[in-house]
């Protein structure tokens, strides 16, 4: 007889069966466009292709991401994979002056020319990422020229950071600057080249001073141009995923270039334990306020892997025991997201009664997912020991 499940037990083996067994396979054969080069936005529960005429260049390099990190992790046909996905992001890169396209028809024609920081953060992603799988020295360069771009178009005149797009409309977001520097410490990994920690480092130090809150452990949403907080309530929302995601992000900053970053870790995730995880489920929801009220009790696929994360900072940098909250993440996981109409894919959002707000899967949670079971996976054998 096996022994009774306590709360601290990891499934590793069914975390890696869904990964290499389930996701990896399906998403290999039913997720690429097979007609026209890189991958289908999204996929009806029967793992249909939805018919959607656009390709977001975020997505496409979510998914080379998945394919370059799974054949860094021995599954052969990720190299294969990630080559051609780079091959089809290459279609939206508009030159020096260009940048990246936010959008490309099914074929690779360009929808939308406008310069996006997120898109533009995860092209830098995903070509760190195919360096990382197969070294290859046309993805190395085309990163360096993409932080060329960013430096001489996506500035702001005055002040910190980076323009959200370009021309830059609404209020200045943290969110693509978080990706930034996630991608950043992929490509410094990947390649070694310090314009990598140089541009890490600088956002770093945007966080430290504008973006986070100290007093309240806190991380905002929506800031003015000089990186005040918005004012009203817009300026009060807080996304617990983001704190836990930026907490994984700071630690790597501090695996990769030594900077001492475990009260950051420590603050962000503190706060989202407290008021962003629902201690009966273990869900972890979409929105609270800054003083740890809930404005948003559902909760998307994504919030749920980046708790993962957060601990995975927390046991690195803390040396906190990060099983209870792992087991507690990855069953909320496997047993409510994962396995929605075929086992490789996932209902992405549920409203607070458990009711279901979208209606297909979308490919870009595949990334979250992947990335943050790979994470649980690379901690195992050093969990084995406690």
């Amino acid at each position: 007889m096996s022994a009774p499940e306590t709360a601290i037990d990891v499934p590793f083996a069914d975390i890696r069966r869904w990964m290499f067994d389930q996701a990896l396979p399906f998403w290999a054969e039913q997720g690429v466009d097979h007609e026209n080069g890189g991958f289908l936005e999204q996929l009806d529960f029967e793992g249909r292709d939805t018919g959607v005429d656009f390709k977001r260049t975020r997505v496409t390099s979510r998914q080379i991401y998945v394919f370059a990190h799974a054949a860094v992790l021995g599954w052969t046909p990720g190299k294969a994979l990630a080559d051609q996905g780079v091959a089809f992001l290459k279609k939206a890169w508009l030159g020096p002056d260009g940048g990246w396209a936010r959008l490309l028809n099914r074929q690779g024609e360009v929808l939308d020319t406008t310069p996006d920081l997120y898109d533009i953060a995860f092209a830098l992603f995903a070509l760190g990422w195919h360096v990382r799988a197969t070294g290859d020295t046309a993805s190395a360069a085309l990163a360096l020229q993409t932080l060329d771009f960013l430096d001489a178009h996506m500035r702001p005149s005055q002040g910190r950071g980076f323009l959200h797009e370009k021309p830059a409309k609404g209020r200045r977001l943290q969110n693509p600057h978080m990706h930034l520097m996630e991608a950043a410490l992929a490509c410094l990994e990947a390649t070694g080249d310090a314009r990598y920690a140089v541009l890490a480092q600088e956002l770093e130090s945007l966080f430290r001073d504008r973006l986070f809150d100290p007093e309240t452990q806190t991380l905002a949403e929506y800031f003015d141009d000089d990186w005040n907080r918005a004012s009203g309530d817009e300026g009060r929302i807080v996304e617990p995923g983001h704190q836990l995601e930026w907490a994984w992000i700071l630690a790597n900053l501090e695996r990769l270039t030594g900077a001492k970053t475990g009260d950051l870790v420590r603050g962000l995730t503190d706060f989202a334990e407290r008021h962003g995880v629902d201690p009966e489920t273990g869900v972890t929801f979409n929105q609270v306020r800054d003083d740890g009220v809930v404005l948003d009790r559902g909760s998307r696929t994504w919030p749920n892997t980046e708790r993962l994360k957060g601990h995975v900072a927390r046991f690195e940098q803390l040396g906190e025991d990060p099983r209870t909250a792992l087991a507690s993440s990855s069953r909320v996981l496997l047993d409510r997201y994962l396995g929605y109409g075929r086992p490789a894919l996932w209902m992405d959002h549920f409203g607070p009664n458990g009711e279901h707000r979208v209606n297909f899967a979308p490919a870009s949670t595949l990334y979250h997912v992947f990335l943050a079971f790979a994470e649980v996976l690379r901690i195992e054998p050093r969990l084995a020991a406690l």
